[in-house]
């Protein structure tokens, strides 16, 4: 597949059996049989339409910041979405491409006198992540804001979706299932009051320091919220907070966070999800559910 795509695309770039641990937030997995980072929307579509008729498997990555990579890397090609990070202003509509980072389109909102997307001004994900699994934080959510995505499909198609369409809900999207790659976020806030929205972002961040494991490399909340319940209530009351496997361990700062406090590797992080998920159905008889995805090859 090297010689072929570096045939075929002299120009773009690629990275070939790359170490995919120096692009996720847990700083952990294997190495990427083809990286592309695309530095614009028709340098994916052509290379999205080449692997289409050739059977290629595609995975989207992101920021990685929601992910874990298994020890035995991806095959196939990655797609890393970092250059594609515009983000404009259009009257009282933010516009942001998928690979910017959704901390940075807050700010860039409140910057521009922009209210509502405030509570994201500490999610490390990118904006196609938080549209793929509505990412939220202090009582909001990614749908609140969003009206419509442009998305392109794994044939190079692009189109646009209303945010009606996506089947929004808790850590949930249509994306997901169809498998499609946001493009652009089109964000309708309202107008605001800049220090007054960086005075909330600065509390709710001021928040997030203080309860959150943030000096370790991790990929924020594990696991998802059960009905009615906390998963990491339920975690810390299971006696597992300081619960360690290899270089992997539950944060004794929050229980629903496990940390890579020294050179972890995947199978420890994931060994310790299942330990976690074990330990927790034997104590309350209650499933906890992934929200990180785990990919990979073993």
């Amino acid at each position: 597949m090297k010689e072929k795509l570096l045939d075929l695309f002299p120009d773009f770039l690629f990275k070939f059996d790359e170490p995919l641990e120096h692009y996720t937030y847990t700083k952990l997995g294997g190495n990427a049989e083809c990286l592309f980072i695309p530095k614009n929307e028709q340098e994916l579509k052509d290379l999205l339409t080449y692997t289409h008729a050739n059977k290629v498997p595609v995975f989207v990555l992101g920021n990685g910041s929601n992910v874990i990579i298994r020890d035995g890397g991806m095959k196939g090609l990655v797609i890393s979405t970092s250059q594609l990070d515009r983000i404009i202003r259009d009257g009282e509509t933010i516009i942001a491409e998928s690979g910017s980072k959704i901390i940075d389109v807050s700010f860039f909102s409140a910057e521009n006198n922009l209210t509502g997307l405030e509570f994201a001004c500490g999610i490390p994900g990118s904006t196609g992540g938080a549209v793929f699994m509505n990412a939220g934080a202090y009582g909001g959510e990614t749908k609140d804001v969003l009206e419509k995505v442009k998305v392109m499909n794994l044939k190079g198609d692009s189109f646009f979706m209303q945010a009606s369409e996506l089947h929004l809900e808790y850590r949930h999207s249509v994306i997901q299932e169809k498998h499609y790659i946001v493009l652009e976020a089109y964000f309708t806030l309202q107008a605001g009051n800049k220090e007054d929205s960086l005075a909330k972002m600065n509390h709710l961040n001021e928040l997030r320091k203080n309860s959150q494991p943030l000096e370790y490399p991790s990929c924020g909340s594990v696991f998802k919220r059960p009905p009615g319940m906390f998963a990491g209530k339920l975690i810390q009351d299971s006696d597992l907070q300081g619960c360690t496997i290899g270089g992997a361990q539950v944060s004794k700062k929050h229980a629903g966070f496990i940390v890579n406090i020294e050179q972890s590797t995947a199978t420890d992080y994931i060994s310790l999800i299942k330990h976690v998920q074990k330990t927790v159905k034997n104590e309350y008889d209650v499933e906890l559910e992934t929200e990180v995805r785990i990919i990979g090859e073993m």
